[in-house]
């Protein structure tokens, strides 16, 4: 198992959270971004428990409906599962017409095109109980406490910067490394 699998399966929260976006049976999907990102860099930094998300991004991928009101019924969906809970359902299949880009391929083509390295991983619970982490650019930057833009995130570096600010990384985790 890796360690990022590790720390996510050790923090109960994190596993029932899983657990309930797993029963909606969505397609091509995982809890990403902070979920992940947050827990590992608490983890590494030794605050325990690991501070609550202040969203939940639970993404999939579904050419066959880009609705919003989807979404939004799967956010419902997981109210009624965890109420209470930050749920952000957003369809990746969807993703690229605000970004003007061509259409992604997948829930990873999607995550290529996120703002910053730490950001573009995710996990999901699978029927057996393992957890998979999809990872398209990689867990080293997130591990190694390091934080870059993407290639995608160096076009639009002033939102890479103006994110990395408003979020309050450096001064939440104070040992991860900003780099170019």
């Amino acid at each position: 198992m890796s360690l990022v699998a590790r720390i996510i399966a050790e923090d109960a929260i994190a596993m029932e959270q899983l657990r309930a976006v797993r029963e909606l049976d969505l397609p091509d999907w995982c809890i990403a971004a902070g979920f992940v990102r947050n827990r590992v860099w608490d983890h590494l930094h030794g605050i325990v428990p690991a501070r609550l998300p202040v969203d939940i991004d639970v993404i999939y991928f579904d050419a066959g409906d880009v609705s919003r009101e989807s979404e939004a019924e799967f956010e419902r969906r997981l109210d009624g599962l965890l109420p209470g809970q930050p749920w952000q359902v957003r369809n990746q299949a969807r993703m690229h017409v605000w970004k003007e880009l061509p259409p992604h391929r997948d829930t990873a083509d999607a995550m290529i095109h996120w703002l910053e390295s730490v950001t573009g991983i995710g996990v999901r619970l699978e029927a057996c109980d393992t957890l998979t982490v999809i990872a398209p650019l990689g867990t080293d930057d997130l591990l190694n406490l390091r934080c870059r833009p993407t290639p995608y995130g160096r076009t639009r570096r002033h939102e890479y910067d103006a994110r990395v600010e408003a979020k309050r990384w450096r001064e939440l985790w104070p040992k991860v490394e900003f780099l170019d």
